[in-house]
């Protein structure tokens, strides 16, 4: 059976211990632990957040700055940091495509479903930009709908912790992770795993949803393989 997933990674975690702009280092990782799954046989699309540059809601949030023109910021900024993970993983020796949902000819492809199914077809890694076009949806909606409209079977949020837990782990030392939860309780009780609607269109189509440490070296490759000791999943 064909595998194929959709990386969902924060923008936030590409700053590294800087907490803005990119790292390269974090960069180098992120295109070995890809490699891992492409050496593997996966057929990999990755979308990424736009946090460690600039958010649209913390832009817009004293009024100056419309919401909407905030979200168009925050998506442009998840063209930069795509731009970069698609250089990383070219230097690992991957072929890479970027497909951006804002038109953007001189940088990146314009993204067409079919187009991007092709790419994973030949083996070529595909980096997910510029949101899902709108205002008012998150990375995390984009990553669920292109995850999916390519049809993963999985989509992997790699994230700075190592699973969901019932509360903040770094505020409460009795927070308990929890391995597998169901989309009803993931919305239901509001579990920090991603947005709402993200959660409810992965209900609907009954995408399973990985939440694990990016910085764990073979997590990724792990949870393709069948192994979700080291993460929580939602299905």
């Amino acid at each position: 059976m064909r595998k194929r997933v959709l990386v969902k990674f924060s923008g936030e975690a590409l700053a590294g211990e800087e907490g803005y702009g990119i790292d390269t280092k974090i960069l180098k990782f992120i295109a070995d632990e890809i490699k891992a799954l492409v050496d593997n046989g996966t057929e990999v699309a990755i979308v990424v957040g736009g946090g460690n540059i600039i958010r649209g809601v913390t832009a817009a949030q004293d009024g100056i700055i419309k919401r909407t023109s905030g979200d168009y910021m925050g998506m442009l900024a998840t063209v930069i940091n795509g731009v970069a993970i698609q250089e990383a993983l070219e230097y690992r020796g991957m072929e890479a495509r970027l497909l951006s949902a804002i038109d953007m000819h001189e940088i990146g492809e314009s993204f067409i479903v079919r187009r991007a199914r092709r790419h994973l077809e030949k083996g070529r890694v595909v980096v997910f930009a510029g949101g899902t076009g709108n205002p008012y949806f998150t990375t995390d909606t984009a990553a669920t709908l292109r995850a999916n409209e390519i049809e993963a079977n999985m989509l992997i949020k790699a994230t700075k912790v190592d699973g969901v837990y019932d509360k903040d782990p770094h505020k409460f030392n009795d927070a308990v992770k929890l391995d597998m939860l169901s989309y009803d309780r993931a919305l239901g009780d509001h579990v920090r795993v991603m947005d709402d609607t993200a959660i409810a269109l992965a209900k609907e189509n009954k995408l399973p949803i990985a939440v694990c440490n990016m910085f764990g070296k073979g997590n990724l490759l792990a949870v393709v393989s069948g192994d979700t000791s080291h993460c929580s999943v939602v299905k």
